[in-house]
């Protein structure tokens, strides 16, 4: 079965989680320079088989968008350009972050390796990806 990416899509940097061909475990994949994220994806997409990608989609509490939701709007519509073949679905990430950072302190890490933003990331990409999941 062909894998499944989450984006947790920033300005700067994304973190990327990806799914096993069995869609059965979430992992913490990379972080990309966001400016060069669609070369990534491209070219990630060339050697591994995949089926789609989960974009997560940041609110506020009360569900309207954030500054940045446009963007991700923006991203969302690039990726279903560029990958027509692909689906393309998005993800509520409220406290993606906040939940990343906990489970970074839960696993003893540093404090300067939890201060490695693209970790934060990564992490965030990957609990995004388990909550799409879950849902299946």
């Amino acid at each position: 079965m062909p894998r499944v990416i989450a984006i947790d899509f920033g300005l700067k940097r994304t973190g990327l989680a990806v799914t096993d061909p069995l869609r059965i475990i979430a992992t913490a994949l990379e972080t990309v320079d966001s400016a060069k994220l669609m070369d990534y994806l491209k070219a990630y997409a060339q050697k591994e088989a995949l089926d789609g990608f989960v974009v997560g989609l940041p609110s506020n509490m009360d569900g309207s968008a954030t500054d940045i939701t446009a963007n991700v709007h923006a991203f969302v519509q690039a990726l279903q350009k560029t990958f027509p073949d692909k689906f393309v679905e998005t993800e509520d990430e409220r406290f993606t972050s906040r939940m990343a950072q906990q489970t970074l302190m839960a696993s003893g890490k540093g404090r300067m390796a939890r201060r490695e933003k693209g970790q934060i990331d990564r992490i965030s990409a990957t609990i995004i990806l388990q909550s799409w999941m879950s849902k299946r």
